[in-house]
């Protein structure tokens, strides 16, 4: 039996103030989190802002166990364009220094831009090599302050969306000691939840865990949408998988969060209950 940990992304209060949202996260039982960098919910370029945060947590005896880096529109790290993509890569770095501040063990990147790109073969080319390079510069300053740096699987129309992409870009990092995060929904809309698990196997330190009904990045709660998660366990088993599970749910703010809160709660008993047949 696997006993993993099963925690929860505060990006699905990325609209709230972080100080606001943590009392009801903990009188919900989750312990364990992964901080969003959204602005309106914790602005990591204001660094006694997240001194404050980690305060907090460590009062309430809430772990940061990672936190994802920013992504938006604008950020792009393999841009052809220098200056944004200086922009993007030092907001990578802001983002280093809040990790390390809040004392997370991962910093959760997504290795390239939020938008469908059709580049030509060589700008695609170069995109890479770009991207590699500020990889590398990324994980030299999380090395430095002690936070890993993981990539994470993107949605299939994405840059590094095909999985041997990603590993492509993740085996030219010269820095050691990269590793990766299975997105679960960005997996199953890529039709190979299980092959995208096998392969990045040996590189895996940490789950984002989603269900959807295979249409749309819906960021349910698992149980609630179409992935056979009792099998999914089984296979992380069989893996060697011994990371931490950290529920990525949807920010709907027509959901209130108390019932968002209950929903998340839920799930983590129902992975808890599964994992618990896995004798």
């Amino acid at each position: 039996m696997s006993d993993w940990s099963v925690g929860l992304s505060t990006g699905c209060f990325y609209r709230t103030s972080i100080f606001e949202c943590l009392p009801l996260i903990r009188e919900h039982g989750f312990s364990m989190l992964e901080i969003c960098s959204h602005p309106d919910h914790l602005d990591y370029h204001d660094l006694a802002l997240v001194r404050r945060a980690a305060r907090q947590l460590e009062a309430w005896s809430l772990e940061a166990y990672s936190f994802h880096a920013p992504f938006a529109a604008g950020l792009d790290i393999t841009s052809p364009a220098a200056a944004q993509r200086r922009r993007s890569i030092d907001e990578m770095l802001a983002a280093v220094e809040a990790a390390a501040l809040l004392g997370a063990r991962y910093l959760v990147l997504h290795p390239g831009p939020e938008k469908e790109l059709q580049p030509e073969p060589g700008e695609y080319l170069q995109r890479r090599q770009n991207g590699v390079l500020a990889l590398n510069e990324i994980a030299a300053r999380c090395r430095l302050r002690q936070v890993q740096l993981v990539l994470e699987n993107m949605l299939p129309h994405l840059f590094c969306g095909d999985i041997s992409e990603l590993l492509r870009c993740l085996g030219a990092v010269r820095e050691g000691g990269v590793g990766t995060c299975l997105d679960t929904g960005h997996a199953v809309l890529s039709g190979e939840l299980f092959h995208i698990a096998t392969t990045l196997a040996g590189s895996l330190k940490m789950i984002h865990a989603s269900d959807n009904h295979g249409h749309y990045d819906d960021h349910l709660p698992p149980g609630q949408g179409g992935i056979d998660w009792l099998p999914l366990l089984g296979h992380l088993q069989r893996m060697g998988f011994a990371g931490g599970i950290i529920l990525e749910l949807n920010g709907d703010a027509k959901i209130d969060p108390e019932t968002m809160l209950r929903e998340a709660a839920r799930a983590r008993l129902y992975l808890r209950r599964l994992s618990r047949q896995l004798l």
